[in-house]
């Protein structure tokens, strides 16, 4: 075993470079390994756009955690050349009035219970706002001017960039093959060249390729993919902020929700579903029936692209956990492990803080998420539960 303080990370995603930074600044010697390139093309953060909401319904853990990231992108904001997060504000609404119990309803409430400047929206005050929306079907909901979205794959080639500058060292285009262990304890990986890398700790952050490298957790974990469509718009000023910002259409509901259109007329929109599960290495090939499935929406909701042009599509890889919660935690079963994943496609708003969050969890220090993200048995979930977790209604966090 080495004398020094080392650790293998697999993969090169939100999860493993923010892991790889922190560590190294804790002074660890930190080697990550990749299949390459980074960002990696069809992985999650591999986008043009994600999210950043704090609108979580009733849980405060999670709405507490984003209020300390939102401090993280700020100041990263403040560092980078350009910005890369672009603070539009949110605007969720529903077709009925909100509801105690409700997502919205419950985000609404905490927020204004934590001292967040939320505005109640009817359909009148939504169609003098937001003209592009059709105001008849959505008559209850808020604007969150704390939300918006980030340029993730932008932001992941910097962490690439800083992560090699504090002296991370990567391994682009060594797939991972097995766990290396003795006396019970995992103490490095072999690669698929037959190559033996040893270190203290092996942390596994694949996002969705984690189910099939540590096919133990396949009961816990799996490899879900959600559909993600690309407009033309018509008109700019129209879908573009103060007029349009960022949205969820009674997504606990119908899963909605999507983005700004950017500088090329371009307009991201996601539905999230049950989706389909196979394997992240297999063809994605969106099924023939999407396309008129987001049209049929976008007729009903916003009228103006009904007719807009396809510019692209894709199958976007989720990793999700049973219960739609982040898994960063040592292996109970195999020490010298730890799995850091779980995204269940609402993690990547959180890639501030994730590299403390799995430090912590190697370093067994105490963290007020650690028990939320912890080792768990599967257990029961209530629809409504599962609704709200990342697994079945991320909640416009992708």
């Amino acid at each position: 075993m080495p004398n020094t303080r080392s650790v293998i990370i697999v993969g090169g995603g939100s999860f493993g470079i923010s892991a790889a930074i922190e560590l190294r600044q804790r002074g660890w010697e930190v080697d990550v390994f990749d299949p390459g390139p980074i960002p990696y093309p069809l992985a999650a953060t591999t986008d043009i756009s994600k999210v950043l909401r704090m609108d979580y319904g009733a849980d405060q853990d999670y709405m507490f955690l984003m209020e300390q990231a939102f401090e993280v992108w700020d100041s990263w904001n403040r560092a980078w050349r350009e910005p890369l997060w672009h603070e539009t504000g949110f605007v969720i609404m529903k077709h009925e009035e909100m509801q105690p119990g409700s997502f919205e309803f419950e985000s609404y409430r905490l927020l204004k219970k934590r001292g967040h400047t939320v505005e109640r929206l009817d359909s009148v005050e939504l169609k003098r706002r937001f003209p592009a929306w059709n105001a008849e079907l959505y008559n209850d909901g808020y604007f969150n001017p704390r939300a918006g979205w980030v340029e993730s794959g932008r932001v992941l080639e910097w962490l690439y960039v800083e992560a090699q500058r504090l002296g991370v060292r990567f391994h682009i285009g060594k797939k991972f093959s097995r766990l290396l262990d003795t006396d019970s304890r995992v103490i490095g990986i072999q690669t698929d060249d037959g190559e033996k890398h040893h270190a203290e700790f092996v942390i596994v952050a694949s996002g969705a390729w984690t189910p099939h490298l540590l096919p133990h957790l396949s009961d816990i974990l799996w490899t879900v993919f959600q559909p993600v469509f690309h407009f033309q718009v018509p008109d700019m000023e129209l879908f573009t902020p103060p007029n349009f910002v960022v949205w969820a259409a009674d997504i606990a509901n119908t899963g909605w929700y999507g983005f700004t259109a950017i500088q090329d007329n371009r307009f991201k929109i996601a539905n999230h579903g049950s989706g389909w599960r196979f394997h992240p290495d297999e063809p994605r090939v969106m099924p023939a029936d999407q396309e008129e499935k987001f049209r049929a929406f976008l007729r009903g909701t916003f009228p103006a692209l009904a007719d807009a042009p396809v510019l692209f599509n894709r199958l976007c890889p989720y990793c999700d956990s049973w219960d739609g919660n982040l898994w960063i935690d040592h292996d109970p079963d195999r020490p010298g492990l730890i799995v850091a994943t779980g995204d269940s496609g609402h993690a990547f708003k959180f890639t501030p803080l994730l590299g403390k969050l799995i430090a912590d969890a190697l370093e067994r220090k105490p963290n007020p998420f650690a028990s939320k993200f912890a080792w768990r048995p599967r257990g029961k979930i209530t629809t409504e539960d599962a609704r709200f977790a990342g697994s079945q209604g991320e909640a416009a966090g992708r």
